[in-house]
Formats: structure tokens, C-alpha cells, sequence
């Protein structure tokens, strides 16, 4: 299977409805994080379902259709290569992480960093050292500063929590309102496991986080504990 073959295939289940829905979801106008970018139409389910045919394709085809100005068309991408990642031995595992690190200027949206990073570039790092996830959260690009803190989920499942409290730590002046989500995220996951852990970080740091991170590390939180947060009365 090719990367064209797959093309065709995205393009004829395309919904121009769900695409326009899609661009205004995404943040594609003027000056909003997703501009520019094209998408076809097809819901991640769909494209799971999709991704699970080509299972055989080769790093050069996934690196051809990562490469697509369609939104799906890179997401299939992605799936396809979380998928590889599973399949290949352990040796060749290192060869797919580097290829995800040295292709991140296409996984440049939200959706696309979510439903890989943690699978791939978490996964790899979970025995190895895990100064490049530092790299990543200081780089200018957004979506490698996301891709570092949602990485850390996979640590986060094996009750690893040390990564997910540093990055977060180094993230708390970021300027991006996705990165607040997605550390305040993380955070919360954090709290899912181990509330001691997460609730130290939060007293320490919780007055200078902003306000969105603050929001979405502590959603789950009864009402009145919550609101303590937010007045800054703990």
C-alpha cells in the first residue's frame, strides 16, 4: 500500500459538512494556532478503522503522507505509525521514535500530539534517559512542548510521576493556552493515581499557574476544595 493509494482511499470518504465543522473545531483562521490547515472530513474512528488495513506500509510512505496538507491524512499518518511502533522489534523501535522526533514539524495540532506522543515517544524513553523530553519542552515549537508533557502520560500509567511534575514545572510560564491544558491535564491524571503527589505540586506552584492550568489539574476536586484553589486560599 502507498501513501497515494491511501490518499485516494482518505479522499473518498471526505464529508465537506464535517470538514467545515472540523476547521472552525481546529482553529484554522488568521492568526489561530491550527491556521491554515486543510482537513477532508473523516472522524478518528473512521480513520482508526482505516489505519488498520495498511498495516504493512513502509517508514518512507508514512513519511510521504505525514507530509499531506490534510489533517486526516497526517493523522492517519501518526496511527499508523503508533502502530508500527507496536509491531516492530525492540531494536527497530528506536528507529521509528527518531522518526517521529524528526518529523514533528507535521504533527502540528492537538489531536495529532495527543493520539501519538505518549505511544511513541513515551513509551520509547520509559527504560532510557529522558533528558530529550527536556529538549522538547523548552523548544519554540508548541506542539514539541505539548509533545513533551503528553509523553509523560505513558509514565504517568506506570505510576512514573518524577517527568510529568519537572516538565510541568518548567511549563508553568508558558504562553500557550494548549500547553496550559495539557499540563493541567497530565496533572490531574497525576492526581488519578496518586492525589499526595499531585495535590504537593499544586501547593507549592498553584498561585503562579495560569489560570486554565489550574482549572484542568484540579476539575476533579470537590466543589469546595476547588474553589479554595481558585481563590487562592490554600
Amino acid at each position: 500500500m502507498t501513501a497515494q493509494e491511501i490518499s485516494k482511499i482518505l479522499h473518498d470518504l471526505a464529508s465537506p459538512l464535517t470538514a467545515e465543522h472540523s476547521q472552525r473545531f481546529f482553529k484554522t483562521g488568521c492568526g489561530q494556532y491550527g491556521e491554515g490547515d486543510q482537513f477532508l472530513g473523516i472522524r478518528v474512528p473512521v480513520l482508526r478503522e482505516q489505519a488498520e488495513k495498511f498495516k504493512d506500509i513502509s517508514l518512507g510512505e508514512i513519511q510521504c503522507l505525514l507530509r499531506s496538507a490534510y489533517h486526516e491524512e497526517r493523522l492517519c499518518a501518526l496511527l499508523l505509525l503508533v502502530q508500527k511502533y507496536s509491531q516492530v522489534s525492540i531494536a527497530d523501535r528506536k528507529i521509528v521514535h527518531e522518526f517521529y522526533l524528526k518529523n514533528t514539524r507535521y504533527i502540528n495540532n492537538w489531536d495529532l500530539v495527543d493520539l501519538s506522543a505518549h505511544l511513541i515517544v513515551g513509551a520509547h524513553l520509559e527504560d532510557k534517559d529522558r533528558r530529550p523530553l527536556y529538549t522538547l519542552a523548552r523548544s519554540k515549537s508548541l506542539w514539541e512542548r505539548r509533545i513533551a508533557i503528553i509523553a509523560t502520560f505513558h509514565f504517568i500509567k506506570h505510576h512514573q510521576f518524577a517527568d510529568t511534575l519537572k516538565i510541568a514545572r518548567i511549563l508553568l510560564n508558558d504562553q500557550e493556552s494548549l500547553i496550559h491544558k495539557a499540563t493541567g491535564w497530565m496533572l490531574r491524571e497525576v492526581g488519578k493515581r496518586d492525589l499526595v503527589a499531585e495535590t504537593g505540586f499544586l501547593k507549592t506552584y498553584y498561585s503562579q499557574m495560569p489560570r486554565t492550568m489550574l482549572r484542568y489539574a484540579i476539575e476533579k476536586f470537590p466543589e469546595n476544595e476547588r474553589l479554595k484553589y481558585l481563590k487562592g486560599l490554600i
